[in-house]
């Protein structure tokens, strides 16, 4: 990826409806050169798909919850189980293999204490834990999508 690559890629995640005329502008480039290299970027890989965000609050998902989890047995089966098992519950938004104290974090967003409650069971009934810890966030400071690139000539 050269330079203007990355530009386009810092357009995108700041706002990704932003029509070609004005991304190309942005990087330097006309309209056409402009789309063929974000074609490029999503057939590659690097840009995955183009999603609105939500304000969790305003939907009714007030609550955000961090999910660790320590894992009773490391085998591939019991692994395929539990990805099976967190891909088919809507509340999780996101599921991290950590290195350390815990096996996976998960982030999970519900409406309340009550639907985290209803989680947690639908969570266990589905998949042996060893150990489940949730840390329930109060405020969220600093959110992003967005990746640092360097927009910075070389």
């Amino acid at each position: 990826m050269d330079l203007i690559d990355r530009k386009i890629i810092s357009e995108l995640q700041k706002d990704a409806t932003l029509p070609i005329a004005q991304i190309a502008d942005r990087v330097g480039l006309s309209q056409t050169p402009c789309w063929k290299r974000i074609q490029k970027l999503e057939q590659s890989g690097v840009i995955l798909r183009r999603v609105a965000l939500m304000d969790g609050m305003k939907i009714g998902c007030a609550l955000t919850v961090l999910v660790g989890i320590e894992a009773p047995d490391h085998s591939a089966e019991w692994r395929e189980r539990f990805a099976a098992a967190v891909s088919a519950l809507p509340e999780v938004m996101e599921v991290l293999r950590m290195a350390g104290d815990m096996d996976y974090l998960l982030r999970v967003a519900v409406s309340d204490m009550a639907a985290y409650d209803a989680f947690y069971k639908r969570l266990t009934d589905a998949v042996m834990l060893k150990n489940v810890t949730s840390h329930f966030v109060m405020e969220s400071i600093k959110a992003t999508t967005a990746y640092p690139v360097d927009t910075l000539s070389r």
